[in-house]
């Protein structure tokens, strides 16, 4: 089979049941191959631009969309940089993941403690399976958020911390409770690996219920360290105590940002969304392959997104992927001449 032959295999079985696509691969151990990779692309691949679906609000910054489904709506947190002073989060709708109704704030400042001026949420235990609900997950009767705070001004002023947050519903806007043992994890930890000393940066938990690394919870998060940022794991059994699992980064560029993970399922694949920036030019998404959820290939053919028009000339990065009726959704954060918004890409021009 040569391949374009297998790549169309691939694109056939994408519309399989979920577990049969790239279920025959014969690749041994936790080895993911090229033609693996390959048809993963194919399968994610959004080359279309929408445009801006959230616009700056009010000429706040907006960034880092998180997507959900729930009770026939999506909702989408989303982080906004508020009068320069740091991060607070914030819950959008939308009846057809293109028009979006802004709703109010999840997180907002607060007059003192750790994360009293960063508060940039993301959700939790969104369901994993590629094309699946899309639905947040709860866990004890709550829905659960994991976030990086920090307690001084500005533009993710170092060091930032990981806290934990949860609501009963979380399809209304209103504080978030906050974990009162937070932050989770932190630079200044003494078990904190050697490339996330400086500052932790976004989380994305996903549960396995398989417990392939003996926790139900993986987070994957990226840590900053003389300037580089690579992206690690942790563990968890209960959502509030977090172990770091291993000692080494599992994404790791070398140089510039390897981060803003999101982990999905595709088949027998576990595949990581991240952006990169700045070693190669400008900022971009792509991803890596797993078969066990610690060892990642990477793809490194043709960028996921990557800066072409007007409003993402600077930055497009920072992925939210999904597959509903179809079609590949993939939000992103543009940065361009309408300032920093929340943009999408798809599989089929809409």
């Amino acid at each position: 089979m040569n391949r374009r032959e297998f790549n169309l295999s691939c694109l056939s079985a994408s519309l399989l049941p979920a577990g049969t696509l790239l279920a025959s691969s014969a690749a041994a151990g936790t080895e993911v191959s090229q033609e693996e990779l390959e048809s993963v692309y194919e399968e994610v691949k959004t080359p279309f631009k929408y445009g801006i679906v959230v616009d700056e609000l009010g000429g706040y910054l907006v960034d880092s969309p998180g997507i959900f489904r729930k009770d026939g709506k999506w909702f989408m947190s989303f982080i906004s940089q508020t009068r320069k002073m740091g991060y607070e989060t914030f819950l959008a709708q939308s009846d057809d993941l293109l028009k979006w109704e802004f709703l109010g704030p999840l997180m907002t400042f607060r007059e003192e403690g750790w994360d009293a001026w960063q508060a940039a949420a993301y959700p939790a235990l969104v369901d994993t399976r590629w094309g699946g609900s899309c639905a947040m997950l709860p866990f004890q009767n709550k829905y659960w958020y994991t976030y990086l705070g920090g307690h001084q001004k500005g533009y993710e002023t170092d060091p930032l911390s990981m806290g934990v947050a949860w609501t009963d519903d979380p399809t209304k806007p209103g504080e978030l409770a906050r974990y009162e043992r937070n932050p989770v994890m932190a630079p200044s930890d003494p078990d904190a690996r050697w490339f996330e000393k400086r500052t932790l940066y976004k989380s994305n938990v996903v549960w396995d219920r398989e417990r392939t690394l003996g926790k139900q919870f993986v987070m994957y998060y990226n840590g900053k360290n003389a300037g580089v940022e690579r992206i690690g794991m942790a563990v968890s059994d209960d959502m509030l105590s977090w172990e770091r699992f291993g000692e080494e980064p599992v994404i790791d560029n070398q140089r510039g940002i390897s981060g803003d993970p999101q982990v999905v399922r595709i088949g027998d694949l576990w595949v990581m969304f991240y952006f990169g920036a700045f070693w190669k030019p400008k900022a971009f998404d792509t991803f890596a392959v797993s078969r066990d959820l610690v060892h990642w290939t990477k793809w490194t053919g043709p960028d996921l997104i990557a800066p072409t028009e007007p409003w993402d000339a600077t930055y497009a990065h920072k992925p939210w992927m999904l597959k509903h009726d179809g079609i590949v959704y993939h939000f992103y954060c543009a940065v361009g001449d309408r300032g920093r918004t929340i943009a999408l890409a798809t599989s089929k021009k809409l």
